[in-house]
């Protein structure tokens, strides 16, 4: 067969492919649409989302997650969504991976698509002040998101609308030695969209404030008893202990690097760093949807000799993430069971 004679063959062949695949993930989506609207009908429910493996594997072992027997998951875009009862009350489950983008796209995807009341978000982070331990657990009051950036050369100037700039020439060794060509940072607000503002007009948002009502509901959570030990021959030598009404920082950085935590804890007085909650915490409320972060302190932050510790102690953090989401739940009241 001459060439010019298989050229509309292999049109021909690509055509029925791609019509072949667009079938099979329409037939899919109309499945997942089936599906959700048989578990709204079940719902309302809380929301709660984790990171990473670590995360997940602590909460699916403290054995308080059980599934719904009919639709236990829904699959979406490369998600498990998970739908059960912890403590009497409907949740839906799911892990967002890490990041910001994941964070926002998983929260959201979860308000769009299932009947929720609120959202629960937990995980381990790295500890930025001096006065918290590892394997201590927060619950902060505001999230800022902290690596919304301009970038200037070192002779530019700052703008006076970001509210805090870093010198990366302020850490030069020995102090004050040459010009650091990496010049400043300036920290911008985020551009805040809510529907309780108004359509297509942004507010400019620093601090998302936790839902005053959740928040409060998680003060009775301070003295609760957390683990302290990893195994018989790995213990932290002080009892962890939970504190609520911290700050917390959020961006795309794994943070292991003293200097920069310092300087986090002195210009935001934030006591965590990590890497998705403003994100769920901003989307949640955005929707207008009650939210509040669990997190537990898994290391140091780049504060410590050797090796970041949150391969030793950051299974213990989220145990105790865990714990203490369990007894958030416990405590709701009916009104959002």
């Amino acid at each position: 067969m001459a060439a010019t004679q298989l050229k509309p063959c292999l049109v021909l062949l690509l055509t029925f492919s791609v019509l072949a695949f667009a079938s099979a993930i329409s037939r899919n989506r109309i499945k997942s649409l089936n599906q959700i609207r048989e578990v709204n009908r079940k719902g309302p429910y809380i929301g709660l989302i984790t990171v990473i493996a670590t995360e997940e594997d602590a909460f699916f072992a403290s054995g308080s997650f059980k599934p719904d027997p009919k639709f236990p998951f829904i699959d979406l875009s490369g998600r498990r969504f998970r739908f059960g009862v912890v403590r009497g009350r409907k949740v839906v489950y799911v892990r967002c991976g890490e990041g910001m983008t994941n964070a926002v796209a998983a929260t959201q995807q979860m308000v769009d698509l299932f009947v929720i009341k609120g959202i629960i978000h937990f995980g381990i982070a790295g500890n930025t002040n001096n006065s918290m331990s590892i394997g201590d657990v927060t619950i902060p009051n505001q999230i800022a998101h902290t690596g919304l950036w301009e970038w200037f050369n070192t002779n530019g100037t700052p703008d006076s609308a970001d509210v805090a700039q870093l010198e990366i020439g302020d850490y030069n060794v020995p102090k004050g030695n040459g010009t650091n060509l990496l010049g400043h940072i300036g920290y911008m607000e985020e551009e805040y969209y809510s529907v309780a503002g108004e359509p297509n007009v942004a507010e400019s948002l620093l601090w998302a404030n936790i839902s005053l009502q959740w928040l409060q509901l998680a003060s009775n959570l301070e003295g609760m008893k957390l683990e302290q030990c990893v195994n018989s021959s790995l213990c932290l030598t002080e009892r962890p202990k939970l504190v609520v009404g911290l700050r917390a920082s959020t961006s795309n950085i794994f943070l292991d690097n003293a200097a920069y935590r310092d300087f986090l804890f002195q210009k935001f007085g934030v006591s965590s760093a990590d890497m998705e909650s403003a994100g769920v915490a901003m989307t949640s409320l955005s929707n207008g949807y009650p939210v509040i972060v669990i997190r537990g302190l898994s290391d140091l932050a780049g504060n410590q000799e050797g090796d970041n510790a949150v391969r030793k102690f950051g299974g213990l953090a989220a145990v105790n993430s865990v714990k203490a989401v369990l007894g958030f739940i416990r405590n709701l009241p009916s009104s959002t069971r």
